[in-house]
């Protein structure tokens, strides 16, 4: 089988989708970006395309358009590994679609599931829980509101492209708040940066990362969900811009939640990868969701690591033209962004057991891929690891 895959970023996430790719294929992956990130760099399994302005839509096109043209004779996939970039191609989708295989929902519905607002609406809607939401916007921070949330609560941007691009002292990607003060406080940092879209202050679910997973899911060209793998989060992050990612995850079985969350995808009429962060609150025994991201995750290599390559499923839908029977991935499979002395000492002790068997059997980096290895490729990777023991010390012993 022949078919070139074009992955827009060149982060983690589409070193992950690239191995994927080359570990089912045996094909190289095009990596078009802004920067010349390490995971992605001095690959025997990548070439990147790099311009600063790569997200600039006469840029992203005229990339696109030379890929075109260098590659007439061949299926040309695209696969979005960012937020930005899915913006930019459901915004195109029908220009890019003359030239390029791929399956995304169009620009409305990308808009509606992307904005919290909108997105808890639709969760409304269709019956999927979520943590109880306060909307603020500047107005009500310059003339003051009240709020009926409980501290602490969970506070963040409702656009976080826009959000994205700020910057100021003390910016976290995502902000637990304890008191009314802080809460103010915050606010008042945050428009003052510039940022003029809504702030969402949540209910913050009590609980350590033990009770954190994500759902990632395949919804293929005819509406139907064919592929779904449930991971069990171990250790999250704790760099302030990192907040909310996954450090460590397990694969396993997700009965608990693949039904409501399949009926949801099909029933919005949805297309392509959906990845959802999922939080088990205690006091009800409820997996709640907090957003959806119109990809595959950070850390969608979690899947292939346990055992379930989520790219096969697009390309047997876009290439093949097959269909199977949905798979709900049960297997048990440990992934790490951190190094594995790490997970031993921080991994809450509820999971300790678990995380220690995974250790035992076996487990993954997503850079770090026997078939693409050097010496650079290994001082990037020691230097990640290395990181994170330095990262974990500072921030988790304060």
């Amino acid at each position: 089988m022949k078919f070139l895959p074009i992955l827009l970023g060149t982060d983690n996430n589409a070193y992950g989708v690239a191995r994927s790719i080359h570990e089912a294929y045996g094909i190289k992956s095009i990596c078009i970006g802004k920067a010349h990130l390490s995971y992605t760099a001095n690959s025997k399994i990548v070439r990147q395309i790099v311009h600063p302005k790569m997200d600039k839509d006469e840029i992203f096109l005229a990339h696109l358009r030379h890929l075109a043209e260098e590659y007439r004779q061949v299926d040309k996939i695209l696969i979005s590994c960012g937020d930005g970039y899915t913006e930019l191609l459901t915004k195109h989708k029908d220009l890019l679609a003359k030239d390029y295989l791929f399956n995304i929902i169009d620009k409305e519905k990308q808009e509606a599931l992307e904005n919290k607002l909108d997105f808890y609406k639709i969760c409304d809607e269709y019956g999927l829980p979520y943590p109880k939401t306060l909307v603020i916007n500047k107005k009500m921070v310059e003339e003051g509101f009240e709020n009926p949330l409980t501290y602490p609560i969970a506070l963040k941007p409702n656009d976080s492209i826009s959000y994205l691009n700020l910057k100021f002292e003390g910016k976290h990607k995502a902000y637990k708040i304890k008191s009314e003060e802080e809460l103010l406080e915050t606010l008042d940092k945050i428009y003052k940066a510039g940022y003029e879209e809504e702030m969402i202050a949540q209910d913050f679910i009590p609980g350590d990362c033990s009770q954190m997973a994500v759902l990632n899911a395949y919804v293929n060209t005819k509406g139907h969900v064919t592929m779904m793998c449930f991971a069990q989060c171990l250790l999250d992050a704790v760099l302030p811009a990192e907040i909310g990612n996954y450090h460590a995850l397990v694969t396993m079985d997700g009965q608990e939640v693949y039904p409501q969350y399949q009926k949801f995808l099909e029933d919005i009429g949805y297309r392509g990868f959906a990845n959802f962060d999922l939080k088990k609150d205690p006091r009800d025994g409820v997996y709640k969701v907090f957003e959806i991201n119109i990809r595959q995750g950070r850390s969608s290599y979690c899947m292939t690591a346990g055992g379930c390559n989520f790219i096969k499923y697009l390309i047997e839908d876009l290439v093949e033209k097959k269909e199977e029977a949905c798979h709900y991935h049960k297997d048990q499979g440990l992934w790490l962004y951190v190094d594995p002395y790490v997970l031993k000492k921080y991994v809450p002790d509820s999971l300790r057991p678990l995380a220690l068997e995974e250790l035992e059997k076996g487990y993954e980096f997503t850079e770090w891929y026997k078939k693409d290895r050097s010496l650079k490729r290994w001082l990037s990777y020691m230097r990640h690891r290395l990181s994170s023991i330095k990262s974990y010390r500072l921030y988790k012993e304060k």
